[in-house]
C-alpha cells in the first residue's frame, strides 16, 4: 500500500473532555467487553464439549460467536486503554489493522448469517434432504466461503482506502479507525469516486444477502403455517427466533453506520452510533440464542456440573521432600 503522506499515527476522538467522564466510559466499556467475552466464550465452550451441540446451526453460531469476540477486540481494547491514559493516539500500522479486521468481521458475519438463514431454510422446507444438504463437509465450505469472502473483502477495501494520499490532517472523528472517516482525510480527486463504489458494492451486496435472508423465511413462514398442531407450529419456528432477532439488530445497528448528511452529523453523534453498531450486537448476540434455547442453555448447565465434578476427582498427590532435607530434619 503506497502512501505519499508522512503520517506515523492517528488521532482518534476523546470520549470526553473530562477525567470523571474518561474513567466512567473505560469502566462501562470494560464490564459489557468482560460480559461479552464470557458469554461469547462459555457458548464456544459448550458447543465444543457437548457432542449432542454438533450440528450445523450450532457449528455456525460457534463461528458466530469467534466473530464476535473478534469484532469486540479489535476496536474496545484500545478504545478503554484511551480513555484509561487519557491519549487519543493509534499508530498508521494499528489503525490499519483495525480498519481491516473490523470490516472483516463484519461481512464475514453478515455473510454468515446468510448461510446460517440457508440451514434454517433446508430444516424446516426440506427435513428429508437436510442430512445431504447440510453433511459436515457443505457445513465446512460454507462457513469457509464465508470466512473467505470477508477476508477478501476486507483486504480489497482496507488496500483501497491506505492507497490514497492522506493530505488533510491526521485527526479521524471517531473512537476507532474506519473507512468512511480515514477517506476524509484524503483529498485525492478518486476519493469521492472511491466512496460511491464502497457505498454501491456494499449496498449490492448487503441488498442480496438480505433479499435471500428475506426469501428463505418467506418460505419458513409458509412451511410453518401448513403445520397442523399449534404446538407444532410454535416449536418448529422457535428455532428460528434467535436468527431473527440477530439478522434484525445486526440490519437495525448496521443503517446507523450509513453515512448522514453533514447538517445531522456531530462528534457526539458519531461516538453515539459507533458504539450502537460496534459494542451492542457481539454483546447481545449470546442472550438471544440463549434466552429461549432450551437445548444450549441445558448443555451450560451440564458443563457447570461437569467442572466441579472434574475438579473433586484431582487426585492429591502428597508432598515428598527430597531426601537431604528429611535428613536434616531428622
Amino acid at each position: 500500500m503506497s502512501n505519499s503522506s508522512s503520517i506515523t499515527e492517528f488521532l482518534l476522538l476523546a470520549f470526553a473532555g473530562t477525567r470523571e467522564l474518561q474513567l466512567l466510559h473505560f469502566g462501562l466499556f470494560l464490564g459489557i467487553y468482560l460480559a461479552a467475552l464470557l458469554a461469547n466464550g462459555l457458548i464456544i465452550t459448550t458447543i465444543a464439549c457437548d457432542h449432542r451441540l454438533h450440528t450445523p446451526m450450532y457449528f455456525f453460531l460457534l463461528n458466530l460467536s469467534v466473530l464476535d469476540l473478534g469484532s469486540l477486540s479489535t476496536t474496545v481494547p484500545k478504545a478503554m486503554a484511551n480513555s484509561l491514559w487519557d491519549n487519543r493516539a493509534i499508530s498508521y500500522w494499528g489503525c490499519v489493522v483495525q480498519v481491516f479486521f473490523f470490516f472483516f468481521c463484519a461481512a464475514t458475519e453478515f455473510y454468515l448469517l446468510t448461510v446460517m438463514s440457508y440451514d434454517r431454510y433446508v430444516a424446516i422446507c426440506k427435513p428429508l434432504h437436510y442430512g445431504t444438504l447440510m453433511g459436515s463437509r457443505a457445513c465446512v465450505h460454507m462457513a469457509a466461503a464465508a470466512w473467505g469472502s470477508g477476508f477478501l473483502n476486507a483486504l480489497l477495501h482496507t488496500a483501497s482506502t491506505f492507497s490514497l494520499p492522506l493530505c488533510q490532517g491526521n485527526a479521524v472523528d471517531q473512537i476507532f479507525c474506519e473507512i468512511p472517516h480515514i477517506l476524509k482525510l484524503s483529498s485525492s480527486e478518486s476519493k469521492s469516486l472511491r466512496e460511491v463504489g464502497l457505498i454501491v458494492v456494499h449496498a449490492f451486496v448487503g441488498f442480496a444477502c438480505f433479499v435471500f435472508m428475506v426469501l428463505s423465511y418467506v418460505q419458513i413462514f409458509r412451511a410453518v403455517l401448513r403445520i397442523p398442531s399449534e404446538q407444532g407450529r410454535h416449536k418448529t419456528f422457535s428455532t428460528c427466533l434467535p436468527h431473527l432477532a440477530v439478522v434484525s439488530l445486526f440490519v437495525s445497528t448496521a443503517m446507523f453506520a450509513c453515512p448522514k448528511p453533514p447538517s445531522i452529523s456531530s462528534p457526539s453523534l458519531e461516538v453515539v452510533v459507533a458504539v450502537l453498531y460496534s459494542l451492542i450486537p457481539p454483546a447481545v448476540n449470546p442472550l438471544l440464542y440463549s434466552i429461549r434455547n432450551k437445548e444450549l442453555k441445558d448443555a451450560v448447565l451440564k458443563l457447570f456440573e461437569w467442572c466441579p465434578l472434574q475438579i473433586n476427582k484431582v487426585p492429591i498427590i502428597p508432598l515428598r521432600l527430597p531426601l537431604y532435607i528429611r535428613k536434616t530434619q531428622d
